[in-house]
């Protein structure tokens, strides 16, 4: 049975971030909110966890996570940044962005795309899913929460407490938080490519 924490979506309570990091550092999967929707967590280093949340959306072993980061510096420590590349991240950072780039051997190679090499980053700008980075220390290994034969990810909190209750950990409502995914974009040394269009605009990658 998962548990369920009602946080305040732009001042968390400290006790409860700190117990949802507790969580996720003790193998936990969680349902959170993000600045584009709400998302599966789990901690970066866990493969069990990851293998669940395959098994939650049903996916292949080619889907893509995304690494949550806290900060730029977190960024840099998990993809090869260029000088380019690093001020068009500082431009669009925090925000509904996921950027791919060349991965370092920081990241597990299961997280790596299987022929590029790359990897999905993003810096969110929701405080919840901040404070509990801060409270972590590491990224979170994540992925939207769309679950298997639908569209749109799932936006409220009550109803994925009574889907996934079995399924998850842990179910942090921080209340509505939309329904578009991140704008993706892939980045080598200053060229952008917009692979999916999100909630993020895309003006400023345009030529």
């Amino acid at each position: 049975m998962a548990q369920y924490f009602q946080i305040h979506p732009t001042h968390p309570q400290p006790r409860l971030i700190k117990r949802a990091a507790e969580i996720v550092r003790a193998g936990g999967v969680i349902a959170y909110p993000t600045d584009s929707s709400y998302a599966l967590g789990c901690h970066i280093g866990d493969k069990a966890a990851m293998e669940r949340i395959r098994r939650i959306r049903r996916l292949g072993e080619d889907h893509n996570f995304t690494l949550v980061c806290r900060d730029l510096s977190e960024v840099a420590l998990y993809a090869r940044v260029s000088n380019a590349d690093y001020r068009l991240l500082k431009a669009h950072t925090p925000g509904p962005y996921t950027f791919i780039l060349p991965a370092t051997r920081e990241v597990p190679r299961r997280l790596q795309h299987p022929r590029r090499k790359t990897i999905g980053l993003r810096i969110p700008e929701h405080p919840i899913v901040r404070a509990l980075l801060a409270e972590l220390g590491a990224p979170l290994m994540s992925t939207t929460l769309i679950l298997p034969g639908e569209d749109l990810p799932l936006s409220d909190p009550a109803a994925i407490r009574d889907r996934l209750e079995h399924d998850v950990d842990l179910v942090l409502d921080g209340g509505f938080c939309g329904l578009e995914p991140t704008t993706v974009a892939e980045l080598e040394d200053g060229v952008v490519r917009v692979t999916r269009r999100g909630k993020g605009a895309i003006t400023p990658f345009s030529p």
